[in-house]
Parts: structure tokens; C-alpha cells; sequence
């Protein structure tokens, strides 16, 4: 893979400036499945500079312009779904079915910004007296750094690259070594959509120190980061030297709250579901399932009869319904959160392994613990695996506790027939989405982020372009007289 591709400057693919590269291996095989280049500083500083000598004419394109572009991308990914599944999911081991919606769902994020790219809409203030205007316009903060994880590795950078483009930014963009292929795809589709050469840049090799170079270039306005908490406290120290713009989505530990009056099987079915998706590695994945002890025994019945079900694998398999971890490493910290709360008096339900089948591969069981208690590692750390932790409630007040004593803030889901109780069990929840009866939250209409360590700023929906412009306020006297 990718032996055509690589660093994209000047809208041309190349290697590196001193030809050195990294290997990508799949977290299925665990055999290498290509190279990409390690940027070098003489590489990094091209990119930067076709930002900023691409931004200002870009700035300047009309919106429809922009729009008309940013649409042709959107058709050109719908055309090559297929054939960009099967590279993200050569990537990830993501099941095909999951890869193919990814592709879509980034192309949904192209048609939509590039619509708001006609809709930054300014404001007009009243003055105090007749010979005054007042007015608001919002113009492109600059160009842009976009950083992002290798879980959607279409998806994450297409909600940056839409929002930056939609907006009048150049971009330089720095895919996840993982999995860089689909960031490569989103190149490809702008570049056959009539975007201008340089005002998209991609770079690709190990963060550090690359990263921390790049955000303080004085050409970089604005970072746009998906990764984890710590990663995006550097980044913030790191952007504050200069007082940069910075829009961060750092993940979550979404909480779950099953009410009395929720039908356990149906409930159960959708969360696991979605729990397993993308093999737990989402952060907005529900992850700590508080389920009312009325219903509780046909709930966890239910879920673990999901989980039983599953099969994991290739997911260029047609047969696979889950795929690999990204990393060995990370199989072994979802084993270790699976012991910690067994220690510590939880019910093994189903998984808890590596599967048997499997001799090779990141792989883990769809795991289900019951009775887990709120000491357990996993109800206070971010799993990022196929691990659901269910446990009991039995009072409002005290479960809202529970769910709200983290630090993060991504997502949140509550579960009722009970229009009364989802809208108090929504406003007490403290997150940026809540979900009520429904697990997937993300798209492209509509904003996407979180509150707290969960990071703040918008992707997506009519507040996701805002956080690529700043507003100018004009005070305007018609007459000196």
C-alpha cells in the first residue's frame, strides 16, 4: 500500500526530502502492509509555507466556489466507497460494513460544510444614532493544523479539512501513522474536485517532535486536535506560547443511564451493538452502563447474548462482526481493566479472552462484567475496548452522582419511555451530546464535542465552521459632520 502515495505538497504525492520511511502494519496480520515518509524539518517547512502562500487567494474564492469544490469531493468519495472500505479496513481491520459508512459519513461532512461555507452570515447592530453602522463579518482565522486518530481515519480528518476549507483556511494536515491511507483518499478527492495545489498539505511520521514544530510555526492560526487528554494538554501548553486557536475532542467514558420503564432486551441489544462497533475504540462509545435494578437481570441476559454472538476477525472477512484492537499494548490494558474489576467482586458475563480462534492479531473477546462496583478502574478510566461494565441503581439523585463523577464531559445516553424523565436525565448529565434512546450521535448536521477534560470546540453542524473563523465587529460613522 501506498506505493504511489505519501507526503502531499504542492497537490503532488512525494517521499520524504532524505527518503527515510516508516513501516504500517495490520493490527489483523501484524505483518507489515507498507511505508509511508518521515517528514523532515525541509519537509515540514514546504508545507508550511504552501499554507501560507495558498491562504489569502483562497480566503478570497468566492463561497459558492468553495462549496462547488468541497460537493465534487463528497461525489468522488460516494463513487470510491467501495474500494476505500477495503484500504481502511486493510488499515484498522475494521469490518467492511463499518469502513464503507465511514466513507460516507466523511463525504456527508464535505456536502455540509461546503453548504455553510454560503451561509457565514454576518450581523447588523442598531446604532444609537441614524449617521452610524454597526456591523459583524467573520473572516478565515488562518491556516490550520489538523491532528488526527487513527479509530475514523477518514472521518476525523474529514470534519477538520471540510470545516477549514468550508471556512477559506489552508490546511496542513498529519494523519495517524496507523492508518494514513484514508486521509490519503481525502487528498485524492479534493485534488480531482479542483482544489488549488497548495492549499491542502499532508505530512506524515512519528508526532514528536513533528507536532510541536508545526504548531509554533507563526504560520499556523489554529490547531484542530482528536486525541487523548494528555496529548491534548501538550498540545494546549504548547499553543498558548502564542495564544493560538484550538479546537480539542480528547474522548470520553460515556455514562449510561437505563431507566425502570425501558424495555431491558431492546435497550440492552441497541447499547451492545453500538458498545462493539469499531471494536469498542470510539470515544463516544457508551462505557459505563447504569441500569436500573428492576430490569436489571434481562438486561445483562440480553447484552451478553449480543456479545456471545459477535465474531471476531478480519474485517475483510464478510463473516466478521468485529474487528482487532489497534495494538497489542492496548489488548493488554483492556485485559488488565477486565482483572481489575473482577478483583474487585464483578461478574464475568462474556469474553474476558483473547479468542481462541485467533493465533495472531490485536484480538479481544466482546467482553461483558456485571455487579461492577465504582472503585473499578474501568468506570474511572477511558477502556477503549469491547469491555461493557454494567452495574446496579436504584436512586435518581445518587446514579446522576455516579455518571457526573468523572472528569470527562464527551457523551452521555439515557434510556426511558418517559418524555419527563429523559428531559430531567438530560439536563442533570454533564456532556456535551446526550443521547436519549439513540447511540449514534454523530453526524454531519450536527455539533460534535464535549465539556471538561473532554475538550471544548465544535466539529460539524452549522457551530462547526465557527470555530475556523473569527468574528470583526465594524463601527461605522457615514458622516463626520
Amino acid at each position: 500500500m501506498y506505493s504511489a502515495q505519501g507526503l502531499f505538497l504542492g497537490g503532488q504525492w512525494c517521499p520524504a526530502a532524505d527518503g527515510a520511511s516508516m513501516p504500517v502494519h495490520s493490527p489483523v496480520t501484524e505483518v507489515r502492509i507498507g511505508t509511508i515518509p518521515v517528514a523532515t524539518e525541509a519537509d515540514q517547512d514546504m508545507a508550511l509555507a504552501a499554507a501560507a502562500r495558498s491562504f489569502p487567494g483562497w480566503a478570497a474564492t468566492p463561497a459558492w466556489d468553495r462549496a462547488a469544490i468541497l460537493r465534487r469531493a463528497a461525489d468522488h468519495l460516494r463513487a470510491n466507497a467501495d474500494g476505500l472500505a477495503r484500504v481502511m479496513s486493510t488499515e484498522t481491520g475494521k469490518p467492511l460494513a463499518e469502513a464503507r459508512a465511514e466513507v460516507n459519513a466523511s463525504a456527508d461532512q464535505f456536502e455540509w460544510q461546503g453548504e455553510e461555507a454560503k451561509r457565514i452570515y454576518g450581523q447588523t447592530i442598531p446604532g444609537r444614532n441614524p449617521h452610524e453602522r454597526l456591523s459583524v463579518s467573520y473572516q478565515p482565522v488562518g491556516p490550520c493544523l489538523a491532528l488526527s486518530a487513527w479509530n475514523f481515519p477518514m472521518l476525523l480528518p474529514a470534519r477538520k479539512i471540510a470545516a477549514a476549507l468550508a471556512a477559506g483556511c489552508s490546511v496542513v494536515a498529519r494523519p495517524a501513522s496507523e492508518a494514513p491511507g484514508s486521509c490519503f483518499a481525502l487528498a485524492e478527492a479534493l485534488g480531482a474536485a479542483g482544489l488549488p495545489a497548495d492549499v491542502l498539505s499532508i505530512l506524515t511520521g512519528p508526532a514528536v517532535p513533528m507536532v510541536e514544530r508545526l504548531i509554533r510555526s507563526p504560520v499556523i492560526r489554529k490547531v484542530s486536535l482528536t486525541g487523548s487528554v494528555p496529548v491534548g494538554r501538550q498540545v494546549l501548553r504548547i499553543a498558548a506560547d502564542d495564544v493560538k486557536k484550538v479546537t480539542m475532542e480528547l474522548g470520553g467514558l460515556a455514562p449510561v443511564i437505563v431507566h425502570a420503564d425501558t424495555d431491558p432486551v431492546a435497550a440492552a441489544r441497541k447499547l451492545a451493538a453500538t458498545k462493539f462497533r469499531n471494536c469498542g475504540q470510539v470515544c463516544i462509545s457508551p462505557s459505563r452502563f447504569y441500569v436500573h435494578r428492576a430490569i436489571l437481570p434481562a438486561f445483562e441476559t440480553a447484552f451478553a447474548e449480543v456479545a456471545q454472538g459477535l465474531r471476531p476477525g478480519d474485517g475483510l472477512d464478510p463473516a466478521t462482526t468485529m474487528g482487532p484492537m489497534i495494538r497489542a499494548r492496548a489488548v493488554e490494558i483492556a485485559l488488565s481493566l477486565i482483572t481489575d474489576a473482577r478483583d474487585k467482586g464483578a461478574r464475568l458475563l462474556a469474553g474476558g479472552n483473547r479468542p481462541a480462534h485467533l493465533n495472531h492479531g490485536h484480538f479481544l473477546e466482546p467482553t461483558v462484567l456485571a455487579d461492577v462496583p465504582d472503585t473499578a478502574r474501568i468506570m474511572r478510566e477511558e477502556p477503549f475496548a469491547p469491555v461493557a461494565p454494567i452495574a446496579a441503581w436504584d436512586n435518581f439523585d445518587d446514579v446522576i452522582a455516579r455518571a457526573n463523577s468523572t472528569d470527562f464531559g464527551l457523551a452521555a445516553y439515557v434510556f426511558t419511555e418517559s418524555a419527563t424523565l429523559a428531559a430531567r436525565t438530560a439536563d442533570a448529565l454533564e456532556a456535551g451530546m446526550v443521547g436519549i434512546n439513540e447511540t449514534l450521535l454523530a453526524t454531519a448536521e450536527a455539533p460534535f464535542g464535549g465539556t471538561r477534560q473532554s475538550g471544548f470546540g465544535r466539529e460539524g453542524g452549522s457551530l462547526g465552521i465557527l470555530d475556523y473563523l473569527t468574528p470583526k465587529y465594524t463601527r461605522h460613522r457615514l458622516s463626520l459632520a
